[in-house]
């Protein structure tokens, strides 16, 4: 986490203006007068805005933005009257859980609105909010999400300069098989599981468990994703207890120093994210004890419990992702890793048509397509290459198939940047260098398993030639992915030449 890349400084901009935002929408909701249950919802519901929306693009993201409230509203408002009817607040609670998921299925906006609507139910179990609270719970959302918006739009409009990044599209599926309706009934049976026990672990922090359940299922395509992001869960959240054990306590919720390191903690978690699950779930551990501070409740046995929620909710995601409609790691990795070399062909084709003169062909979104999938690769190879991992033929071809196709990105962006240069010209030897990247992705992605066509060993290009080196170093990592992708994933690992 501490050595992670950040190119272009963007995690640190971003973790730095999520502090802003925050920081001003609870300033807001206090210039205001709001009660301190209001401002919590407030600075919890700019978080989520900052965090959560990810449209692929600024205008998307305002409109997501201003959608934020319909899906919130009505979740709080009917979080709020059940208050006092625990039967049908469990099931609306469910049914909150359910929609939120399936709304995953419209893509970025979707998984937004779907987060935003349940933590609105969550935050009022945190908050334990009543109904003649809900006026000023609408405010402080209000007055958040147009704090929040002005510093992401207007004060420091990061993604003006640099355009987000889209999200790769969902893998494909039909009825229970798509992944979005799949998911709904898994983390429903698992928030199911983690709300039943823990209510009998505690009928006042029973949430913790149910929103550990949820939290798991995002971002995670199989039973083994699932499986060590709720490891990660439990290690994140044993760290953050400790330290709250050493910081939060001791305060007994002094307002400036807590302020100052919910602060600290709203940039941990922005900074963490990406890089470090374990190390993000510490970062919202703490800041969920110093709010405890705040609200007076705070005590080693609450962290303790909240410990043992923690564990039962990751006990609900892991019995929901093996009996649930299950989808194993390797249909995962196949799939996703199956979309990147698909990509790689993409982007060397557009490569090859600029560089013959075609100005509409421009193989950079390509490009920035397959970081995307490598990302969602990388994550689904994970369980793979956990420390824990028993399987230690698997765990090695796992990591030799995540350098490959390293390789195979660090290629393809030598050949954008070629491809992009006026200067370049075509050269008659790219045309077969192309046909044989081609070649070999066609080999590699056939459900048959065939190696494809021989072909001739491929001399090594002179540096004055640089279309050519990137192409045949994209050719060589291909080639060496077929062993690691075509054996049986139980044998040894032979590694190729």
């Amino acid at each position: 986490m501490f050595v992670a890349p950040d190119p272009g400084l963007g995690r640190l901009r971003n973790s730095l203006r999520a502090v802003l935002g925050v920081g001003l929408a609870v300033a807001v909701a206090e210039s205001c007068g709001l009660s301190l249950t209001a401002s919590i919802t407030g600075g919890l519901a700019a978080l989520l805005a900052l965090f959560t929306v990810l449209d692929g693009s600024v205008r998307a993201q305002r409109v997501t933005t201003v959608l934020l409230p319909v899906a919130g509203f009505p979740v709080l408002a009917l979080a709020t009257t059940l208050h006092g009817m625990p039967y049908a607040r469990d099931a609306a609670f469910l049914a909150v859980v359910f929609a939120g998921v399936y709304a995953r299925r419209f893509g970025p906006r979707g998984h937004a609105l779907g987060i935003f609507g349940f933590m609105m139910f969550f935050v009022t179990q945190f908050l334990h909010a009543l109904p003649a609270q809900l006026p000023e719970l609408y405010a402080a959302v209000g007055l958040a999400l147009l704090a929040s918006a002005a510093v992401r739009f207007v004060l420091w409009p990061i993604e003006r300069r640099t355009p987000p990044a889209p999200a790769p599209p969902a893998l494909p599926g039909a009825g229970l098989a798509r992944p979005a309706t799949r998911q709904a009934f898994q983390t429903t049976a698992a928030c199911a599981f983690a709300l039943a026990v823990g209510q009998a672990l505690s009928e006042d922090r029973w949430y913790w468990a149910v929103g550990t359940a949820w939290w798991i299922f995002v971002n995670t395509a199989s039973r083994g994703e699932t499986l060590v992001r709720g490891f990660r869960r439990v290690l994140g959240t044993v760290l953050g207890i400790a330290a709250g054990l050493l910081i939060a306590v001791p305060l007994h919720g002094a307002p400036a120093p807590t302020a100052a390191l919910v602060a600290v903690c709203v940039f941990g978690i922005f900074y963490t994210a990406a890089p470090s699950y374990s190390w993000m779930m510490f970062f919202v551990t703490v800041m969920a004890g110093l709010l405890y501070g705040l609200l007076g409740v705070l005590h080693p046995g609450l962290l303790l419990l909240r410990f043992q929620e923690t564990a039962v909710g990751a006990l609900g995601a892991a019995l929901a992702v093996a009996l649930v409609l299950p989808v194993t790691t390797h249909a995962a990795n196949d799939a996703w890793i199956q979309r990147a070399l698909y990509c790689v062909r993409a982007a060397t084709s557009a490569a090859f048509d600029r560089l013959a003169g075609d100005p509409g062909a421009d193989p950079a979104p390509h490009a920035a397509e397959l970081e995307l999938l490598l990302g969602r690769a990388r994550a689904a190879l994970a369980p793979l290459v956990h420390p824990l991992s028993p399987l230690r033929a698997r765990k090695a071809r796992a990591r030799q198939v995540l350098a490959l196709l390293d390789d195979c990105a660090r290629e393809v962006r030598g050949l954008v940047s070629v491809a992009a240069d006026p200067q370049a010209s075509h050269d008659a030897r790219l045309a077969a260098a192309c046909w044989r990247v081609e070649a070999v992705v066609e080999a590699l992605t056939a459900s048959d398993g065939t190696a494809g066509p021989d072909r001739p060993a491929v001399p090594r290009p002179a540096p004055a030639e640089p279309a050519l080196v990137h192409l045949h170093g994209l050719e060589h990592a291909l080639v060496a992915l077929h062993a690691p992708l075509r054996t049986d994933p139980r044998a040894p690992l032979v590694m190729s030449a």
